[in-house]
């Protein structure tokens, strides 16, 4: 895909499409994840892109539990259902970083400087981190709250601005 074409995300993965039983639906998302992360591995500037296994929760990877659960706790975080729908899209982001319409800076959280890979048109967000070797997957979701993605975009505008100053 050229980098003047518009990105065309991934189709949703939907509940209703399991007639609405949950344990076939999260396996089946279960399912994309490993494939996109665990039997491939995606890239980021040559480096491949890993997750985290351990502590697993519920006999699944850990990165998959946090990109598809919400909630501060990270103990008790519950499903959701937005972030399953958009399993495609970590790997469809990170394949597609260099295209114009993802945007990307860094930040620091705690210890760590944060890669950050955002699509403002699909409300979606990747965050890696440098390991050196390899970058971690630390998660992705989607932006749900108008104030999240201005203060998100703003963070974006300020490192762009702080890069070229």
């Amino acid at each position: 895909m050229s980098n003047n074409e518009s990105l065309v995300f991934p189709e949703l993965l939907l509940l209703d499409e399991f007639g609405g039983d949950f344990q076939s639906y999260i396996d089946a998302v279960y399912r994309v994840f490993k494939n996109n992360f665990i039997s491939t591995q995606p890239t980021y500037e040559g480096l491949k892109v890993s997750v985290k296994r351990y502590p697993e929760v519920d006999g699944m990877h850990r990165t998959f539990y946090h990109i598809t659960h919400e909630g501060e706790d990270e103990e008790n975080r519950q499903p959701d259902v937005r972030r399953m729908e958009r399993i495609r899209f970590p790997k469809f982001v990170i394949d597609n970083c260099l295209h114009k319409e993802i945007l990307i800076w860094k930040n620091k959280r705690g210890r760590d400087e944060r890669i950050v890979l955002f699509n403002d048109m699909e409300d979606y967000i990747v965050i890696l981190t440098d390991r050196g070797d390899y970058y971690m997957f630390i998660t992705a979701y989607y932006i749900e709250q108008t104030h999240r993605k201005k203060k998100l975009l703003a963070e974006y505008e300020a490192y762009i601005k702080a890069k070229t100053a």
